[in-house]
């Protein structure tokens, strides 16, 4: 088991320290495509997964989710929570075991997916004070100093439902100065550069390094060069990996990623669970 950077007590001592500062932003791994963000006093979690939900769903199964990381921090202790993404339907992206101890936690939060998968959201968080909000890829959300804008994703392929409204979505979040990019699980789509590129100047890209592995048996991603290449091409300040060391029959080491981003010249920072990125606002 690979050992979180920092856990339990210490990783809530750590966000406690975080400085409220609007000129800074703060941001931590909390493993697979989890990433806790702070900007001034708020806190917006992406695509949230601190349970076992999954390895006891395929525990007597042909495709067993081994965990490979130990879980930073029990969902239930995290507060001064916001907004919560959910970017698909996909269990380590939508996972109840973590979603409703984290809604106790932070009554009111607000919970932001794709409109497809809205039924599924609702029987999986039935009771939990949370504020459904449901986004397309064609929406732009803007409360206060926060927006959040949705992009196309392809997970295998995209898919739309009769309204034409994707079922994978990934979210660009502006929060005062700061615009971050987390892709959800995607593979390469050239809207998804367009849309980025349209938001404004990307400080930091989350992106899945795991790859496309149809012996898997579940929809892929990009690989380490892709995600390296995806990140030049929206001229991301940073990339950060992320959707591997999860599981055992699902992942990939970031070599290949890093390797590519020094070929190419673009700015990253490889993570480990529970550790703590900080960013300072460019000067104007």
């Amino acid at each position: 088991m690979i050992p979180a950077f920092q856990k339990d007590t210490a990783l809530l001592a750590d966000l406690a320290a975080a400085s409220p500062d609007v000129d800074s932003l703060h941001v931590w791994w909390t493993g697979q495509s989890g990433f806790l963000v702070q900007w001034g006093p708020e806190r917006l979690f992406f695509d949230p997964y601190l349970s076992d939900s999954l390895t006891k769903k395929y525990a007597q199964t042909d495709k067993p989710h081994i965990r490979m990381t130990e879980r930073c921090i029990d969902p239930a202790k995290l507060t001064g929570i916001t907004r919560v993404t959910a970017s698909h339907v996909h269990t380590d992206h939508l996972d109840a075991e973590t979603l409703l101890p984290l809604a106790a936690a932070n009554p009111g939060l607000r919970l932001y997916f794709p409109h497809p998968i809205r039924e599924e959201v609702q029987r999986r968080l039935t009771g939990a004070a949370v504020k459904l909000i449901a986004h397309g890829d064609r929406e732009a959300s803007r409360e206060g100093d926060w927006e959040l804008e949705a992009t196309v994703a392809k997970h295998n392929e995209v898919l739309r439902d009769a309204s034409g409204e994707s079922h994978f979505i990934g979210f660009l979040v502006k929060c005062g100065p700061f615009r971050l990019f987390h892709s959800g699980d995607t593979l390469w789509h050239d809207d998804i550069i367009a849309k980025c590129r349209a938001f404004g100047p990307i400080d930091i890209a989350f992106l899945p390094i795991n790859g496309n592995r149809p012996e898997r048996h579940v929809a892929g991603n990009l690989n380490g060069t892709e995600a390296a290449a995806l990140a030049k091409a929206i001229g991301a300040r940073l990339v950060v990996p992320c959707h591997y060391d999860m599981f055992e029959f699902n992942t990939e080491t970031p070599d290949e990623f890093i390797a590519t981003c020094q070929k190419i010249g673009q700015p990253f920072k490889v993570m480990r669970c529970g550790e703590r990125l900080d960013l300072k606002r460019l000067a104007a």
